[in-house]
């Protein structure tokens, strides 16, 4: 949001979210972008959420932190326009119950030399789309879970708004 407050290109039209508690819903409030929340049955049983995304013309849908599956009705309703970022190398560490400490517990445990971040389109599995981007940083002898969190915050920040920049620019040409 703070990226696409300063872009004549882009903006950011809607925050959606199945958590209520969200801190996203604070932040969107500061940006002044509204936002809807939504349960497992609008989301799953019903359109509520395409019509709601078909009625603001969104061009992009970009997941941040949303642990469920996409339901192929809105899969198929914005085809190769759904992204996510997930917090590691994809295709190690994805798929179901992969997300957040869970992803960095599991690097470090495996004592990997290196992760990253991936931004891939969604598709029906989670983590299967097709890789957009991925960025790496290296793990140094020490770095302990907050640290490598931290590596994994600084590359999303730089990276994931161009990317979605990108994207767009690219669906409008």
């Amino acid at each position: 949001m703070e990226h696409f407050k300063r872009n004549s290109e882009a903006e950011v039209v809607l925050i959606l979210t199945n958590n209520p508690q969200a801190y996203v819903l604070q932040r969107a409030d500061n940006f002044e972008v509204p936002s809807h929340i939504f349960n497992r049955d609008e989301f799953y049983k019903s359109d509520d959420v395409i019509k709601l995304l078909k009625n603001l013309q969104v061009d992009l849908i970009v997941l941040a932190g949303f642990l469920w599956l996409v339901p192929v009705s809105l899969l198929k309703a914005f085809p190769n326009k759904i992204i996510n970022l997930h917090p590691a190398l994809l295709p190690k560490y994805g798929g179901a119950g992969m997300y957040g400490d869970h992803v960095h517990k599991a690097v470090l445990a495996n004592h990997e030399e290196e992760s990253g971040i991936t931004i891939h389109f969604v598709d029906e599995n989670f983590d299967e789309g097709e890789i957009i981007h991925q960025s790496r940083f290296k793990i140094e002898p020490g770095d302990n879970l907050e640290m490598i969190k931290f590596k994994g915050q600084q590359l999303e920040h730089q990276h994931f708004p161009k990317v979605v920049e990108n994207l767009l620019k690219k669906m409008k040409s």
